[in-house]
This record gives C-alpha cells, structure tokens and sequence, in this order.
C-alpha cells in the first residue's frame, strides 16, 4: 500500500469513528468496519465502502457471480444490508412492503408493509413505489415511504415500533415522485425532510423511540438529496438540501446555523446528497441548469469557492471524492448526453471526461470507483485524476437501473424494475 492510500485510510477511519459516535452507535473499531452498507450511500453516506472492503481487480468474461436474485415490485429504493440481513422496500400491488432477506440465500426471513395507494405527478409504472434507502440502526429498520410514511420496525422480527404519516400530518406536498429523501438517525433522532407546510414542518426531527416530535422548522418544501452528518465546531451537525436551499443544522434542537439558496422554481429537484470532502469542503449540485457550489464552512458562515453549471450539474448522482477530486456524471437520466467526470474539488477544474457514458451512479471501495449505469450495466473504474482508467465492464440486469447498489462483504446488491441481484465482487 502506498504512502498516500495509508494516508488517506488512516484519515477515513479518523472521520468513520468519529461519525459514528455522534450517531449513537457504540461498537467497537472490528464491529464498525466489517462491512455493512446500513443506509443509502454506506455507513457515513459519502459512497465509500468500510475500510476493509476488497474488489476483484477484473470479472469473468460472463460479468460477476450471481449468488442469488429476488423478485421485486416499484419503486427505486436501493437496499440496506447490515449483518445477515437485506432490506428490500419496495410496492407490490397496492402496497409498500418491507422485507428482510437472508444475504446468503435471499430468502424472506420477514415480510411486512401497509396500504399505499400512491400515484406520481411524473413517471407513473415503476415510479409508484418507494424511492428512500431504509435504515437498519441498532435493531431496528426505518423506511420512509412515496406518501411520506415514517415506519420504525424490529429488525429481528419485523414488528412495528412505530409509524407517523408524516404527509398528512404536516401538511405536506407530494413533489413531482413522491417523498424522496432519507431520513437521518442523528442520536436519538430520526431527521426527516418532510417538506410540511403545518407549522414550519420543513424538517421534522422525530424521537426514535417511540416516533414522536421533538422539534420542526423551516417552511421549505423537500427535496430528494438525502442528508448528512459532519462535524463542526465539535459538534454534529446535519447538513441537507431542501427544494430551494443548503441548510447547516443543530441536530439537538433544530437551530439553523447558516443557509444559501440552491435550486430554483420550476420543474426542477435536488437530487444529489452532499458531498463533505475530507478537509471538510462542501459540494453540493443539481442539473436543470442549477449547477454546483463547493463552499468552506463552519458553525457561523460559508465562504463559496466557485460555483456555475460548467464544471459539474448532475441530476441525482452524488459526486464521489477520492484525494482531492471528484468523480461524477455531468447530465441527467431523461435528458442524454451524459458524461462521465473528474474535476479538482477546490477549483472545480475539469481534468477529463468520457463524453456521452451514460447516466448512473457511483461508490468507492479498495481504491476503486463502481459505476451502476441505468443501462443496467456496471463499470470499475480506478480513480486516477490525469486519465480514465476502466478496469472492468459487464451488463448484470435487463432493465433499468435507477436504485443505488450496496456494496457488503465483498457482495454488490442492485435492482432494476423486476430483480434484485447479488453478486460476487470482492477478492
């Protein structure tokens, strides 16, 4: 291992171990690294695996092993897997359902769900289901459905703890796909952005015990980027975007410690989760002309960078960093041409670009990068900020490929509209 990539894992378990006592797990160092891929973008929402994850550097010619596959209904909610367990969410019939499967076998251990009768402003079909990535946090499941229910479960069984119909019961507009940005467990907090109109139910912080209010501010409507926790000032702090601004927030108490206005009116969204780079730099960036900031911060203020749409305006895909660059696809999924990226973070220089790759999205491992094309095709690539460097290609599904992958004990998990894959992909 070379100097720089100890460096940079070094840095990562620095910043891992101190994420994760701010979200009130306590485990020890073997425990936190042994794989889980427990909510959307992995265990601190930045798209990179645990330190101790390892990648085949090829596949066979026929693309990675199938261990097994799942039917599934709507929707385009990656899974959770945490331990032996993968949660699925998703819609059959009229229904959003939740199952936990066994990673080996990709058996149903326990199914369970509720009624949801939900139909989009845009895209309807597939586009009816869920859209959130559930949490598995300390025994139990969250999941946070298209119409805005808030479900807590019993990890082991299945059992509701709790559930808040959050739509209703702050007032909330459905957006053009329904709810679309995951919740956040914060300590004893579930963070969600609601997007209520009832009594500035912007962003709602519920108790996780027993599901009930502990605090709601803001009026703004919601996005479908997912937040983040960092640290500033010692402390933790949730950083999101909702439909028309980036927010710097007090978990605890709500405080609003600093805000901008990023996105416009229109029929535009929010669509990609932050990024917090590893000397605390913010990205944040949107299509529909929005473009990108990448700004300094800390609890009183922001300083921007630089900002525009010429460097980077991705739709959804959340930008991956990798030693002071990003890696993304500049473009949207409706709207071809779509490239793939590498840009100086502090600058927003382009170094290269693969014109016309596609859309999709991405995640780091073992100093990789992982692509998951809605082509349904898959694509590792090592990060190298003078060239593209694919390594390996292969088509792993049929259909459309919208949900994020999960990476877990060398195992990658992605769905299209009709099958949930599991394949082999670690040394």
């Amino acid at each position: 291992m070379s100097q720089q990539l100890a460096t940079a894992n070094r840095l990562t378990i620095t910043l891992r171990l101190g994420l994760f006592f701010w979200l009130g797990v306590v485990v020890s160092p073997a425990e936190l690294f042994a794989g889980d891929w427990p909510q959307i973008l992995g265990p601190d929402r930045s798209g990179t695996a645990a330190d101790d994850e390892r990648l085949a550097d090829a596949w066979p010619a026929d693309g990675p092993a199938v261990v097994w596959q799942h039917d599934v209904g709507s929707g385009y909610a990656g899974v959770a897997v945490a331990g032996q367990r993968c949660v699925l969410f998703h819609r059959l019939n009229n229904r959003e359902v939740i199952e936990s499967l066994d990673t080996q076998t990709g058996k149903a251990i326990w199914t369970t769900g509720y009624p949801s009768p939900f139909i989009p402003q845009v895209g309807g079909g597939d586009g009816n289901g869920p859209l959130c990535v559930p949490i598995i946090h300390a025994g139990r499941v969250i999941t946070f459905g298209a119409q805005g229910v808030l479900s807590c479960l019993d990890a082991d069984s299945g059992k509701q703890i709790w559930m808040r119909k959050t739509h209703r019961d702050f007032q909330a507009l459905e957006g053009y796909f329904g709810a679309g940005s995951c919740p956040i467990i914060v300590g004893d907090n579930v963070i969600v952005n609601v997007g209520g109109t009832r009594n500035e139910a912007g962003v709602v912080a519920f108790a996780l015990g027993t599901g009930e209010t502990v605090w709601a501010k803001t009026s703004t409507a919601a996005s479908y980027s997912s937040p983040v926790v960092v640290g500033v000032g010692g402390q933790p702090h949730v950083l999101m975007l909702t439909r028309y601004d980036c927010l710097l927030i007090d978990p605890t108490v709500g405080a609003i410690r600093w805000q901008f206005p990023f996105g416009q009116r229109g029929p535009t969204v929010n669509g990609a989760t932050p990024l917090i780079s590893a000397d605390n730099l913010l990205l944040v960036t949107a299509a529909y002309g929005i473009g990108s900031v990448c700004a300094t911060f800390n609890e009183t203020g922001f300083t921007k960078l630089w900002e525009g749409d010429q460097s980077l305006a991705t739709q959804y895909c959340t930008p991956i960093e990798w030693q002071g660059h990003a890696y993304a696809i500049d473009g949207r999924d409706d709207l071809p041409p779509a490239d793939l990226k590498c840009l100086e973070l502090k600058t927003g220089r382009v170094n290269w670009t693969i014109k016309n790759f596609g859309y999709g999205t991405l995640l780091r491992a073992d100093g990789k990068l992982l692509i998951a094309k809605t082509s349904g095709e898959i694509v590792l690539l090592a990060p190298n900020s003078e060239k593209a460097d694919i390594l390996a290609t292969a088509k792993v599904l049929p259909g459309t490929l919208r949900a994020l992958p999960a990476l877990a004990n060398g195992r990658l998990y992605v769905r299209d509209n009709a099958t949930l894959k599991c394949l082999i992909i670690g040394k």
